[in-house]
């Protein structure tokens, strides 16, 4: 995230709306398991481990695993996975206190990432709320309203104001995350505002996918004081965001 990290973005973008069991759920809390952990590879900072529990549910695979610390869960893109398998989670997010309404069930501590390559090493440890809400501030960024549209930081300005309201913003791509709870990540800044305020950096959600570094036109709709939960709190989002131009 498909919006559903209450987004991929309400408390459906997290949601799975249904579900298909492999196997019979057991609680969400990790614990220590009597199954002996599979350690993950040399050097890697991923979650890897072996498959005790699965299902599917709202275009997600939801996996229980044995690791080299205990069990954990991690939540997926909707793959292939069997009990008994081997798998490395690349870790995007780390969700406390994950509620999801339609599985009815609250996760302690639940990683969402996408499935390594069999046999490669995770890329990156999961990020906490700062990391993932944090941009590089990009130098020298000078890019033109786009007609019609606003800046970046008038968007902030007017927070408030658009909340719920579709808006066009134009802005160079300083960070791009594929595929966290369901959508795309990115943020794009245009030269206006400023670092020390907070208000050069606007926060994007959507299915497209951009490349750090592009320059592009997203056509979305903010929110404002948008709470995910776990500390994932954006003063102004904009999601569902459809890319009109490059």
């Amino acid at each position: 995230m498909r919006n559903t990290l209450a987004l991929i973005m309400a408390a459906t973008v997290f949601a799975a709306c249904g579900q298909q069991k492999t196997a019979t759920p057991a609680a969400a809390t990790p614990v220590k398991s009597a199954v002996p952990a599979v350690a993950a590879a040399p050097g890697s900072s991923g979650l890897t481990g072996k498959v005790l529990e699965t299902f599917n549910g709202g275009g997600y695979t939801y996996l229980r695993l044995t690791t080299a610390s205990g069990e954990e869960w991690a939540a997926i893109r909707e793959a292939n996975v069997s009990i008994g398998d081997t798998v490395t989670v690349d870790a995007q997010m780390t969700m406390e206190k994950f509620a999801s309404p339609s599985l009815n069930r609250t996760f302690d501590r639940i990683v969402f990432g996408t499935l390594a390559t069999a046999g490669a090493a995770a890329a990156a440890p999961p990020a906490s709320p700062i990391q993932h809400m944090q941009a590089p501030v990009a130098a020298d960024v000078r890019v033109e309203k786009p007609a019609g549209g606003m800046t970046v930081a008038e968007v902030w300005a007017q927070k408030s104001k658009l909340n719920n309201t579709e808006v066009v913003v134009r802005g160079k791509v300083v960070k791009f995350r594929p595929e966290i709870m369901g959508v795309n990540w990115m943020h794009i800044q245009d030269g206006t505002g400023s670092p020390a305020s907070g208000n050069n950096d606007l926060t994007v959600t959507t299915s497209e996918v951009v490349a750090q570094g592009d320059t592009v036109t997203v056509k979305g709709t903010v929110a404002a004081d948008k709470d995910f939960g776990a500390g994932y709190k954006y003063p102004v989002i904009v999601e569902k965001a459809k890319v009109v131009n490059r």
